[in-house]
């Protein structure tokens, strides 16, 4: 696009406006990955425990957000989603249209974001907590001026956490509710499957460790054989099993339903939020 300077991408530095668990492993991803040294990662604690965890693996340390947007050609702002407009504002003197601005801010539209900072090379992201063990799900979309080399950009940053897909922003409240929220749903599942092992008779670290690799192992068997998920269901339930006896009862429960009610609701409510 004319008038968007390319960002180096073998060179170029990264900044983080807000230091907390969600910076740290998007930062901490980036650098285990080998796709850049932590010496060009930069950001601006507030306590100096979270100064610490960023020290500890290299990153550059600055006592102001305006000296970290100063460093970088790429800056992510993880704020709370309450604070993140005063923050852009704050900065937007710095804000020029040769640095590529992303947000990983929860449920704040690119529309405004674009605003806010007086330009529209912009790219919102919606990650997901497994990003702290490198498995995060993730979309992103890019602002009017965000060029398609800024795009190639943020999903190699991102691929360092998990993986990434790219899509329209009108679908981002969906998202919210299915991966965004979702890690929080596979945890009951997780737990209520232990509690039936116990109940069953099981040891309850045997329990809690079996179900664990359950769903790690039926997720990853997902997304490697490419099979719809209710072939790799049937697959498992021969006729007359345990299995069928088992789906029989979660059926009986609506379990299917009780799981889709869930995305709904909470991709409604992120919905009310961001129109909040």
């Amino acid at each position: 696009m004319a008038g968007v300077a390319p960002i180096p991408m073998d060179t170029f530095k990264l900044g983080f406006i807000g230091a907390g668990k969600m910076a740290e492993s998007i930062a901490k991803g980036v650098v285990h990955s080998g796709l850049m040294p932590a010496s060009r990662i930069s950001t601006a604690p507030r306590s100096s425990g979270r100064q610490v965890a960023f020290e500890s693996f290299g990153v550059k340390i600055f006592e102001t957000n305006q000296r970290v947007v100063e460093d970088s050609d790429v800056i992510v702002f993880s704020v709370k989603p309450q604070v993140v407009k005063d923050v852009v504002l704050e900065l937007k003197p710095l804000l020029t249209k040769k640095k590529l601005l992303v947000s990983v801010v929860a449920g704040v539209k690119l529309k405004h974001l674009q605003e806010w900072a007086c330009h529209s090379r912009f790219i919102r992201v919606v990650p997901n907590t497994p990003a702290a063990v490198g498995k995060a799900a993730t979309v992103m979309s890019l602002g009017k001026s965000a060029t398609e080399e800024d795009g190639g950009l943020i999903a190699n940053l991102f691929g360092a956490i998990g993986k990434i897909w790219r899509a329209d922003e009108k679908y981002f409240d969906a998202v919210t509710g299915l991966s965004g929220s979702g890690p929080a749903y596979i945890y009951i599942a997780i737990e209520a499957l232990a509690d039936g092992g116990v109940a069953a008779g099981l040891p309850r670290e045997l329990a809690w460790n079996l179900a664990s690799q359950t769903v790690l192992g039926a997720a990853d068997m997902a997304i490697s054989t490419g099979k719809h998920p209710g072939q790799l269901k049937d697959d498992v339930a021969s006729p007359g099993g345990t299995t069928i006896a088992g789906i029989y009862e979660l059926e009986k429960g609506g379990f299917r339903g009780i799981l889709m009610n869930a995305v709904v609701a909470a991709a409604k409510r992120s919905l009310d939020l961001s129109e909040s």
